[in-house]
């Protein structure tokens, strides 16, 4: 049963460490998801899976200790996916993944045993609901960070150039994470997702098929309160954080 969610972009510009000069830039959003993942910690889960976007051959499930670097930037920084000895896995972390171990490393996560799961971007929403229904369907307390940032066009100078679509695609995920409706998430069109370089769309949708499986401790699809915790786009790539409870 999904019993809290943290959602948060997933730039490794968000690793200070990465970020060099610049990192000052991203402390906002830095804050917002440390509150997310305190938010997280208070609802005791008993599981939590890092849900993120991922390419081949980086997609599937990562077990706790997989391990994760930023050399790839420029960086020698290493991180493994929540507390105790690294484990050799057949891939290193995906990106996303790794930016979440990194958060959580941040945190000091000690709250739940943590485990990773790299979704391909172009997945369906049915595909993407299911996966989450599967994630949803132990009776476990299980906890979700959601990585993945929004449209990447929303400015002339991001990585996508500028689309006058971008704006409201993330208004309408931001609105649906606020308001903590699986329904709204899931109505987020997933081939206009990709156009604009949404790369949060189906871990967001993932999100929406555990929280509509499992209904919360309330016991009904309206079992979660929503809080936006974040919404801007600094680099013209919507960033987004969220607190499901």
């Amino acid at each position: 049963m999904l019993v809290a969610a943290a959602v948060c972009p997933c730039p490794p510009l968000l690793v200070p460490e990465v970020a060099g000069g610049a990192a000052h830039e991203m402390d906002a959003a830095r804050a917002a998801c440390d509150e997310a993942l305190r938010r997280l910690a208070a609802a005791r889960p008993e599981k939590l899976v890092v849900v993120g976007p991922a390419e081949p051959p980086a997609r599937g499930t990562y077990a706790q200790g997989a391990r994760g670097s930023f050399r790839g930037f420029g960086v020698d920084l290493d991180v493994t996916l929540g507390k105790g000895d690294a484990v050799p896995d057949a891939h290193p972390l995906p990106s996303s993944l790794a930016v979440g171990a990194w958060l959580l490393s941040r945190a000091e996560w000690t709250a739940a045993p943590v485990e990773g799961l790299g979704v391909g971007e172009p997945l369906n929403r049915e595909r993407c609901e299911a996966v989450g229904a599967q994630l949803a369907a132990s009776d476990e307390r299980l906890a979700l960070l959601v990585m993945g940032d929004g449209t990447n066009c929303r400015t002339l100078k991001a990585p996508g150039y500028f689309d006058e679509r971008a704006a409201a695609f993330d208004a309408r995920a931001a609105r649906a994470l606020d308001e903590a409706s699986p329904e709204q998430l899931l109505a987020l069109d997933e081939e206009l997702g990709y156009e604009l370089g949404a790369s949060g769309r189906s871990s967001w949708h993932v999100l929406a098929g555990a929280a509509a499986a499992g209904k919360g401790e309330a016991g009904t699809g309206d079992g979660f309160e929503g809080r936006l915790l974040y919404d801007e786009a600094p680099y013209g790539v919507g960033y987004l954080v969220a607190s499901w409870s």
